[in-house]
């Protein structure tokens, strides 16, 4: 073999090679269908709104975790169970008081996830029976850290959780003080199942990578909520609802859209890496953001979304995703605005658990390779003959 084949041969690239993995199928799943040719999103086959329309967070976990919907009195029995596990322990709630209050609010519950597998002696077990308990435990504490950790930051005490409220109705209890309208609730829920699982995401992606080394649960949740906290995931409707804020009035929102195209900085909350046409969770926050903005008497944010997005669909034919509509829905509700990806989060947990879950019953260690593409004919040299 010459030397340059030789060369050749130790730089060559692997067959597939996609920048950020694009296109690239890394894994099996039976949770959810992502088709952004046709803009749809499933869940255990069945459309996501008709699962926003007609089932509750709670049924909706049930079904990505068990393949399908709940019985009556298993459904009973399910969300006992995960307000059961609502409660935080003086133990986990003095490390809580113990966080700087200007910490970012991500860094927060990616900390206090960490924290409470250290409080769990099984934690280290990823029998089936114990990573279900587990998935329990973190979607039902995800509302509570972090309501106790905004009303922290606000000078208030954290409020216990209700057990007789719904998932929803309890995490706006715990924010707000108080039970929420019924309209409201039924925003968070719907926001709640809309964002539970999409495929193998960045984060849902991390979870798996963690736990098919034979991790734990924890550590592969805590994997998934830094790789959320960053700006290419799951801090987008944050940054619409700066932008809709500094906006501020209708009027206002046509020059300013125009403005950042020209200096051809980015909309947020627009475009979307699978989806070719709309974001079918879009389609439904449209519609829940009108109700809900109407009956609020807070119509001033819906009408600035709109101009916005006409002027996007008229100068860059690209439409709004779930972020978009969403961010109006969460600041509605009264989530201060830092704290919009930790409520993506409560929503994601158990989409991320549901996948930790699902690669272990068929578990591979994932190790992609790395095409090198550095130098390949260096030598060693003293250091007297380095060159400074």
């Amino acid at each position: 073999m010459s030397e340059l084949d030789s060369k050749e041969k130790s730089v060559a690239r692997p067959a597939q090679f996609s920048k950020g993995l694009e296109g690239v199928i890394a894994s099996e799943t039976r949770l959810s269908l992502v088709d952004g040719e046709n803009s749809r999103l499933i869940y255990r086959g069945i459309p996501i709104h008709e699962l926003a329309d007609n089932s509750t967070f709670e049924e909706t976990v049930f079904l990505l975790w068990d393949g399908r919907l709940p019985g009556g009195a298993e459904l009973k029995a399910f969300k006992s169970k995960l307000a059961s596990q609502r409660k935080i322990t003086p133990a986990i709630l003095k490390v809580l008081k113990s966080l700087p209050v200007k910490a970012h609010p991500m860094g927060v519950l990616r900390t206090m996830v960490s924290m409470l597998g250290l409080f769990d002696k099984d934690a280290d077990r990823i029998d089936l029976e114990n990573m279900k308990r587990k998935a329990i435990h973190l979607t039902a504490m995800f509302p509570t850290v972090i309501a106790a950790f905004c009303r922290l930051r606000q000078k208030k005490s954290p409020i216990a959780p209700n057990p007789r409220l719904s998932h929803a109705a309890n995490f706006l209890y715990m924010m707000n003080g108080k039970r929420p309208e019924p309209e409201m609730e039924k925003a968070l829920d719907a926001y709640l199942i809309l964002l539970a699982d999409h495929g193998l995401n960045a984060s849902t992606f991390a979870a798996r990578v963690t736990v098919s080394t034979q991790s734990d649960m924890y550590s592969a949740i805590t994997s998934a909520v830094g790789t959320l906290k960053g700006d290419l995931h799951g801090s987008a409707n944050q940054r619409a609802m700066e932008m809709i804020l500094k906006i501020g009035e209708p009027e206002k929102a046509e020059g300013y859209v125009r403005d950042l195209l020209a200096q051809k900085k980015k909309v947020m909350g627009f475009g979307h890496r699978v989806y070719k046409k709309e974001d079918p969770r879009a389609t439904a926050f449209r519609a829940i953001a009108q109700r809900l903005l109407e009956r609020t008497g807070q119509k001033k944010w819906m009408e600035i979304s709109n101009r916005i997005e006409k002027v996007m669909l008229e100068e860059k034919k690209i439409p709004c995703n779930v972020d978009f509509f969403s961010a109006s829905v969460l600041y509605v509700l009264g989530f201060p605005v830092d704290f919009f990806t930790t409520v993506f989060a409560a929503s994601r947990v158990a989409g991320w658990t549901a996948h930790v879950i699902e690669q272990l019953t068929d578990n591979r260690l994932i190790r992609p390779a790395a095409s090198y593409i550095g130098e390949n004919d260096q030598h060693y040299l003293p250091i007297e003959k380095r060159q400074s």
